[in-house]
């Protein structure tokens, strides 16, 4: 595929994500191409798993419910939510993100004094609320306010980048919906630049990601590659990516179940 190509394509992932549909006569016109180069883009695409082609032209690709999520990889998401627990550490400051895999990161927080959490996921908060109740670990949970996502369980927009830039964490864990090279992405544009405020005011990063997450990409970019410190996932690192400069700073670790 040309530069020309994938360059196309990913301004019309981003046409997408701003219209929640594109046509493809449309599409033609904007690029100046014809319409069999755009039927062939949004063919690419959907192979891809990044939209569905519809009569006309495209539709965004739904984030399944958090209920839906939590079923998929579940063993995987367990075993690299207790990995990235294993990191944190008495004292510490530390950021959790929405998703699946933080909520499991979340279940597995035992036997830590002095932790501050802060978080914009319910589902982890809700899962925190009841370990502190029980005395798992020694600590306060600050839930950030926000506009509520019932679907996804999450609190984002204007108010929770309010509250974000006034705080600064020693460990930030992040989910996301793919990684690839160039950058970390996901679905939703307000829970994006949520999770990237929180890797920036974050001294360590952490990116939680299944191998269905691995050289994917989705709607909405959170940040390069080169921001993150660790990946902790169910396989290795792609062999192709291992001799690229962008990542040579980069720990991945490979979290089995017991």
């Amino acid at each position: 595929m040309s530069l020309l190509a994938q360059e196309r394509q990913n301004m019309i992932l981003q046409l997408l994500d701003e219209k929640g549909k594109v046509y493809g006569t449309d599409l033609a016109t904007h690029f100046h191409v014809t319409p069999e180069t755009i039927r062939r883009d949004l063919f690419i695409l959907e192979q891809d798993n990044k939209l569905k082609r519809v009569h006309g032209g495209a539709i965004k690709k739904s984030e399944p419910r958090f209920e839906q999520k939590q079923n998929m990889m579940y063993e995987e998401k367990s075993a690299i939510g207790k990995k990235a627990a294993s990191f944190i550490e008495d004292g510490d400051i530390i950021v959790i993100d929405v998703g699946t895999t933080t909520l499991q990161l979340a279940k597995n927080i035992k036997g830590i004094k002095n932790l501050t959490i802060v978080t914009n996921s319910i589902a982890a908060a809700n899962e925190l609320n009841g370990l502190l109740e029980n005395n798992h670990f020694e600590g306060k949970v600050i839930v950030l306010g926000g506009s509520l996502n019932p679907y996804q369980k999450s609190l984002s927009g204007t108010l929770t980048s309010r509250l974000l830039s006034e705080f600064r964490f020693d460990k930030a864990f992040i989910s996301c919906g793919g990684i690839n090279l160039s950058e970390i992405s996901d679905f939703d544009m307000e829970e994006s630049i949520a999770s990237s405020m929180m890797i920036k005011h974050a001294n360590r990063v952490f990116l939680l990601a299944d191998s269905t997450k691995i050289d994917n990409q989705s709607f909405c970019r959170i940040c390069d590659i080169s921001d993150i410190h660790y990946v902790i996932s169910d396989i290795d690192m792609p062999k192709k990516w291992r001799k690229d400069e962008q990542i040579q700073h980069l720990n991945w670790l490979v979290a089995k179940g017991d």
